[in-house]
């Protein structure tokens, strides 16, 4: 069987033009990849890659790891996400910023605006009709989980996900989707993560050009990774390599294009 890897969340407007070609058509065994966007210039850029390349689907979104936009940015991002909702494979990256409150700790904060604006982006994916890409990570997940709840949302993807067992179980009780980058084959949190989460509710990325450590330190962040990503989940599955390389296939394709 010929592999084919999907790759569910790469920045590939953040890599060099000349990169872009090689890592897309120099590599055979990429079927397809979702690269979300963090602000309006990077949906633009996204979008361009799109029509470019047809491996490459875009979301759209507002990256929350960063200040937030002001009322007038913000509406002429969902302006422009309206307007090219047909083109959009997802909403995304969005969610919550767990990183930046642990790097600001101050009290003024504004914790909650940003739960207001993850509201407004899961009220665009229930409107119109389009999976949503999250970064939520330990207790963000659980404020994300309410959020998604509210809204009856099915098809939610947690990127790089983080979390305790209760969540974990909260995620595979409403039938969302977790990614898992390269760091699987050295961390010990995603491994074990990995060996608690359905397989049927698994999907691999690289969120490139994010650099790894381990056996990739020092190396461009390409596809080709995810191998090794595979053989990582199927050693701790303890089922054939192909039989988890053909299933996490096909929940990418089932998530994103069914």
């Amino acid at each position: 069987m010929k592999l084919k890897l999907v790759d569910a969340h790469i920045h590939l407007d953040q890599y060099k033009d000349d990169d872009i070609n090689r890592l897309i058509n120099h590599y055979s065994a990429l079927h397809a990849l979702i690269t979300v966007s963090t602000d309006l210039n990077s949906c633009n850029r996204n979008l361009e890659l799109s029509k470019n390349y047809p491996q490459v689907h875009a979301a759209f979104g507002f990256h929350p790891e960063q200040h937030l936009p002001s009322e007038e940015d913000l509406q002429t991002l969902i302006a422009w996400m309206a307007e090219h909702k047909n083109q959009m494979a997802a909403i995304g990256e969005v969610g919550l910023p767990y990183y930046l409150k642990q790097d600001k700790k101050e009290a003024a904060f504004p914790y909650n605006q940003y739960v207001e604006l993850l509201d407004c982006f899961i009220q665009l994916s229930k409107e119109w009709e389009k999976p949503i890409v999250l970064h939520a990570v330990y207790e963000d997940a659980e404020a994300a989980c309410d959020l998604l709840e509210k809204y009856s949302i099915k098809k939610a993807h947690f990127h790089w996900f983080k979390g305790d067992m209760k969540t974990i179980l909260r995620l595979e009780r409403n039938g969302y989707y977790i990614s898992v980058t390269p760091d699987i084959t050295y961390e010990k949190e995603i491994q074990e993560l990995v060996q608690h989460f359905p397989l049927e509710q698994i999907m691999v990325e690289t969120d490139g050009p994010w650099p790894f450590e381990g056996p990739f330190k020092g190396q461009m962040t390409h596809p080709k990774m995810m191998k090794e990503s595979l053989k990582k989940i199927a050693s701790l599955k303890k089922l054939p390599l192909s039989v988890v390389t053909e299933k996490i296939l096909q929940n990418s394709m089932d998530f994103y294009f069914h």
